[in-house]
């Protein structure tokens, strides 16, 4: 089987890489803090959840040609946290079909900083470079006043609101025609 090759982006704070077998334990303790998983889920993720999201990111970039990155710091090295696109056929009214979903989560010593922003705008420069402009979603919780600064700042409109899981969230959209996102926050 050929080697998924994941490019690499680098930004002026951040480097965007493919997920690795190492980054598991930093990604876990990300996913298993109450205060990244307020908004997403409401629950800290368990091991077995945090194999399932690895192996997600892996598969989406096998399958489609996109997914998640892991953001780390570039004077550090530091874990900040995963962006990237998705494809995860969402039972949600409206429909995302046919949308890559944006997404993006940091580590909590990493909120605050604008590593989201500028990770998420190379993020959607990378698609729009190799996909051409086109409408991108997604999906925030209501009270998440942070995440949607950061989808603001990075060209997203709301569009709707649905139930996703028996929560209300905020659907955004980005559409082809949108200025390319700004290189830094």
């Amino acid at each position: 089987m050929p080697a998924i090759v994941i490019p690499a982006i680098d930004t002026e704070r951040l480097t965007l890489r493919g997920p690795r077998l190492e980054d598991f334990e930093e990604a876990f303790a990300m996913w298993g803090d109450p205060e990244v998983t307020r908004y997403i889920g409401g629950k800290p993720s368990t091991r077995e959840e945090m194999w399932a999201r690895l192996l997600r990111y892996v598969g989406h970039w096998g399958l489609m040609g996109f997914g998640f990155w892991v953001v780390r710091e570039k004077s550090t090295g530091r874990f900040v946290g995963e962006v990237g696109l998705g494809d995860f056929r969402r039972v949600i009214e409206p429909s995302l079909s046919g949308a890559k979903e944006a997404g993006w989560v940091l580590s909590p010593w990493a909120h605050g900083k604008g590593f989201a922003t500028e990770a998420m705008c190379a993020a959607l420069r990378w698609a729009e470079g190799r996909f051409g402009p086109e409408r991108v979603v997604c999906i925030i919780d209501l009270e998440n006043e942070a995440s949607i600064k950061v989808a603001h700042k990075c060209g997203f409109r709301e569009f709707a609101r649905g139930t996703y899981k028996n929560e209300p969230m905020r659907m955004f959209e980005r559409l082809p025609g949108t200025p390319a996102p700004a290189a830094v926050p």
